[in-house]
């Protein structure tokens, strides 16, 4: 039996007792304001929200925030008729008259956020962001948030990026939606986290032919697989393709891994002198050919890694032949990323001291 996740167990005891709460004010509420019943003051309320809200755009960190940010816009809404008064206006006095109307609004709203709290509270990847391409020249895949196949090839559907269940990017995420084949109707789909990993390490990571590769890449399975929620693990991602599914990108990096909160990538690219910036036939060339070779292979490493920054905004870990010769250490830079911290936003709870006219 899957373990249960107890922030969700307190939320949804939170739900209930806040539902609990908004039926003992519903009869004060009803009398003061003149609203008929439940369902019509619960639509009047909870209709407005994405006319409030960017609800597609904005990351909300809290039942509160939540409240602020529709109370904003709200606001932004009265008086706009002159003379007149339009729907706001009236949804607004009416629950302005009534102390028990505008706890009811204020504890619905916070329910609300806590009903949708997994689409709401998490940091949602941009369309140009939200599919990543892996893997060598014609055998590379592709990995989307919400893919599907469309016009001879694969894309997200939009509308429903807000709504993907596990973490972005997560060991959950692609056992959810699967590896796609560019240009043709199929999906690699996996039974097993034990079966993604050993794609992962079979048939990418294999075929980079680095041995520095191979290791971590058996490292992290250890890592997953003793994990006490493997489907939350970040994705360490291999063979990431700069270019996309352009066959002419320029570089792969060695891993990536992207936070499922910040959406923030950090890459790890292994720099051997042997394969790297090593020089060949140096009988033959003199001392200032070989200088300049040298510099020439830093520059198109730098190149490379700069590439990605600007490009992308990953900023990359080099590690180089005596960083390689630790790779436990190596591992354990990757490690501390593997388990990211929570962030926090601030409240605006000035917003909601301020919201009515109460004297």
């Amino acid at each position: 039996m899957a373990k249960r996740d107890p922030a969700k167990t307190a939320r949804n005891k939170r739900i209930k007792d806040m539902s609990k709460q908004l039926r003992d004010l519903l009869p004060t509420v009803l009398a003061d304001t003149g609203f008929k019943d439940e369902a019509s003051l619960n639509a009047k309320i909870g209709g407005k929200a994405d006319e409030f809200i960017d609800l597609k755009n904005e990351v909300i960190h809290s039942p509160t925030d939540y409240a602020a940010k529709y109370c904003a816009g709200f606001k932004k809404h009265l008086g706009r008729k002159g003379f007149f008064k339009s729907s706001y206006d009236e949804l607004y006095e009416s629950l302005n008259g009534s102390k028990a109307g505008q706890q009811y609004m204020m504890l619905f709203l916070e329910r609300s956020y806590l009903k949708h709290f997994e689409e709401l509270s998490k940091h949602r990847p941009k369309v140009e962001e939200a599919a990543i391409w892996i893997g060598q020249n014609a055998a590379d895949y592709g990995l989307l948030v919400t893919p599907r196949f469309s016009r001879g090839d694969w894309e997200n559907d939009q509308s429903e990026i807000r709504h993907f269940k596990p973490k972005y990017w997560s060991i959950g995420h692609v056992m959810k939606t699967g590896l796609v084949v560019p240009g043709t109707k199929k999906v690699l789909t996996f039974d097993s986290v034990e079966q993604y990993l050993d794609f992962f390490e079979v048939v990418i990571v294999r075929h980079s032919k680095s041995k520095y590769q191979i290791e971590i890449a058996e490292r992290y399975r250890e890592f997953v697989l003793a994990a006490e929620d493997p489907l939350s693990v970040p994705l360490l991602i291999p063979e990431l393709r700069h270019g996309g599914r352009d066959a002419k990108h320029r570089y792969r990096l060695d891993f990536c891994i992207i936070d499922s909160t910040t959406l923030e990538r950090i890459g790890f690219e292994f720099s051997p002198s042997s394969s790297h910036t090593a020089i060949t036939a140096t009988k033959s060339k003199t001392q200032k050919q070989i200088n300049e070779e040298v510099a020439a292979n830093f520059a198109k490493e730098m190149d490379k890694h700069k590439a990605y920054f600007k490009k992308f905004g990953i900023f990359v870990f080099i590690y180089t032949d005596k960083d390689l010769a630790d790779m436990a250490a190596v591992f354990d830079d990757i490690a501390k990323l593997l388990t990211p911290a929570e962030t926090q936003q601030q409240l605006n709870f000035h917003v909601l001291d301020s919201f009515f006219d109460n004297k």
